[in-house]
């Protein structure tokens, strides 16, 4: 699934469409979708389509709000009395003869049209004598980066002018804008008129870099398969607390952060230790940076070991203390038991940090506490790494050995690696040692979530579950403050140098790939669903991913205004798009390898724009319909010929081990 492209349509529904595959009825790819003008009427004159036959007609969308391409754009009923002047911003808005082209696609020539969210590609397949239309649509907030070159320059004068600048023009020149977007493909735009070409590249640059979070497309985004209030409440934290009470009385739910004053980033109800009233978290909280006090992350019910998480504590080079910060975390452990901190930092990180006022645990206030530091990198270093692999594997002039080399040295397997050997920790702590964790690292917003959560993959059958996967991104990535605005602000492309860009996310999502891959039973939920999930993380039509923290999206009013991913992705039909046919329940604990050998590269994300899938995705529907054959041995021979495909012993399959 693609960003901006078919998962945007009228009924919210992704078309069927293979990566680099030409469809009959006129050029179809998953870089744009067609869609229905109908539920855009923030475009500009162009010519409706007229579906061919070979291509089903989509039910048409209903809008309920009317978003002009000039002028003031009225956002309606999604943030009354507030309006902008996207027309400033878009120099040209239609341009004529524009041909779109992308490595292993054939080329579409069409006309070409901006509008305040979109790039419209609208296009003739069969000419003039076939009245078949094919829109092809891009998200503009998907755009990464924008690269113009502009040739065969030629000047004139029109016939009556006096010969000023202003009067001279350029005839027979032309352009080529290359778009480099967030989900690593790479289009061309070859556009006819050099001044053309650098309005177009402007006008982009200019509406991709809209920062003002009420002014993105999820605002305006109203699919007619779809209401409002869908999808938001889908896993209360109250429910998620009712499994936990049903075990155990230790833990209660408060609300101590419900008008977001005792912690900026946390959500409005958190789960606590029962015996800790709300006065003393709140002044936990002043001990702990950014107010991120210990909370519960995770219950094992196996074995009833907790898994905690929180942000560093504020001891400073002076060594302070905080009582009810100690008395917190002694209050989940009995006389006699020991926890382990987990610290996201190096040992060295973690001493300087004490010399600005941040810190760690001090043995002499948390004798029970024994502190195990595992550095995960975060911040600039990831984000080069990230940047310098998506460079690497769009070379393809490179040779195997000068390949393996750059992918070596962009050392991102190596992050996937230190990333599923914490998580591992964590989990073996719980699981064979029964001790507590809590896991943190500076700020509590970045690693952290990606240990708790993957630890929770691991530890947990319901985790690996569609709905329960879904669930933890929103108990573990959103609710719990990861700053997706600013860590997904740009992707790998980007020309400008990284801030606070981040791919902990993506990291995330390869982590669990790589689960995926090495268990290919146990997990309920495909590939295709990671795929989405970056995506929609980068650029989407849904408010899911907006902002930094639940009280930024209390702030924009998201829940009010936009529509919730999950509410799509729990549509029936949508729904089977994303399963695992060779899904077993599987209730143990799935402990991956992480040996060097037994780490690989998504080759099904960092290589989805590069080479054609098509034989992958033919290999995947045989599959899906041997399993739904109803043959008692198709799925164990399926699964062990999977099994035997992969190459490394990690990959054998469950009942193997």
């Amino acid at each position: 699934m693609k960003v901006g492209d078919a998962e945007d349509n009228s009924n919210g529904q992704e078309l069927s469409l293979s990566r680099g595959v030409q469809r009959s009825g006129g050029h179809y790819c998953a870089l744009f979708a067609p869609r229905d003008p109908c539920l855009h009427p923030e475009v500009p004159t162009c010519t409706r389509r007229s579906v061919p036959a070979t291509q089903p007609e989509q039910p048409r969308g209903s809008c309920r709000q009317q978003v002009p391409v000039a002028g003031k754009l009225h956002r309606g009923s999604a943030a009354t009395g507030t309006t902008m002047e996207f027309s400033e911003l878009i120099k040209t808005a239609t341009v004529e003869s524009v041909l779109l082209s992308c490595a292993g696609l054939p080329a579409v020539k069409g006309t070409l049209c901006i509008t305040s969210h979109h790039l419209l590609l609208s296009s003739c397949p069969g000419g003039d004598a076939q009245p078949g239309t094919v829109e092809l649509w891009l998200l503009i907030r998907n755009v990464d980066a924008v690269e113009k070159r502009v040739q065969n320059l030629g000047w004139y004068q029109p016939p009556g002018t006096n010969g000023s600048p202003l009067d001279t023009r350029l005839a027979g020149s032309s352009g080529t804008i290359t778009l480099r977007c967030k989900d690593l493909k790479v289009l061309q735009l070859e556009i006819p008129g050099m001044e053309e070409c650098l309005n177009i590249a402007s006008s982009i640059e200019a509406l991709s870099s809209v920062d003002s979070v009420m002014m993105m497309y999820p605002f305006f985004y109203r699919p007619q398969s779809l209401r409002l209030e869908e999808g938001w409440h889908l896993f209360p934290l109250e429910r998620h607390f009712q499994q936990i009470a049903s075990q155990t009385s230790q833990w209660r739910l408060s609300h101590v952060n419900q008008d977001f004053t005792t912690c900026p980033t946390y959500p409005p109800s958190v789960i606590v230790p029962a015996a800790v009233d709300d006065d003393t978290l709140r002044k936990a909280a002043r001990f702990r940076h950014g107010g991120r006090f210990p909370i519960l992350s995770y219950y094992h019910p196996k074995n009833g070991t907790v898994m905690l998480r929180s942000s560093q504590p504020l001891t400073g080079p002076n060594r302070k203390r905080c009582r009810e910060d100690e008395m917190l975390l002694g209050t989940v452990l009995d006389k006699g038991e020991r926890g382990f901190i987990i610290d996201t930092r190096s040992a060295q990180a973690a001493k300087q940090a004490r010399m600005t006022g941040g810190g760690t645990e001090p043995k002499s206030s948390y004798p029970q506490w024994r502190r195990l530091h595992r550095p995960l990198e975060r911040g600039r270093p990831l984000q080069e790494s990230f940047m310098k692999l998506v460079e690497a594997c769009n070379d393809t002039s490179a040779t195997m050995d000068r390949w393996l080399s750059r992918l070596e040295s962009c050392r991102w397997l190596s992050h996937v690696k230190a990333a599923l050997s914490t998580a591992c920790l964590a989990a073996q702590c719980m699981d064979r040692e029964e001790a507590t964790v809590l896991v943190h690292g500076a700020e509590g917003t970045d690693t952290t979530l990606l240990v708790t959560a993957l630890a929770q993959v691991i530890l947990d059958p319901s985790c690996r579950t569609l709905r329960g996967f879904l669930g933890l991104l929103e108990r573990e990535w959103i609710e719990a403050g990861h700053p997706f605005h600013l860590r997904c602000a740009r992707s790998a492309s980007s020309h400008a140098r990284p801030k606070q860009e981040a791919p902990l996310f993506l990291l995330f999502l390869d982590c669990v790939w790589q689960l995926s891959r090495q268990f290919p039973f146990s997990l309920e939920f495909s590939e295709r669903l990671l795929l989405t999930l970056f995506d929609n993380a980068y650029a989407s039509a849904y408010g899911t991913f907006l902002c930094n923290n639940e009280k930024e999206r209390c702030l924009c009013k998201v829940k009010e205004n936009t529509h919730s991913l999950w509410a799509w992705l729990n549509q029936p039909e949508e729904r089977t798009k994303y399963l695992n046919p060779l899904y077993s329940h599987n209730p143990l604990v799935i402990w991956p390898s992480v040996e060097p050998q037994s780490i690989q590269l998504w080759q099904g994300l960092f290589f989805r724009w590069i080479r054609s899938s098509q034989h992958l995705d033919e290999a995947w529907a045989e599959i899906q319909r041997l399993v739904e054959s109803k043959d008692p041995h198709a799925k164990e021979g399926v699964g062990k010929r999977l099994s035997r495909s992969l190459s490394d012993p990690a990959a054998q399959t469950e009942n193997e081990r």
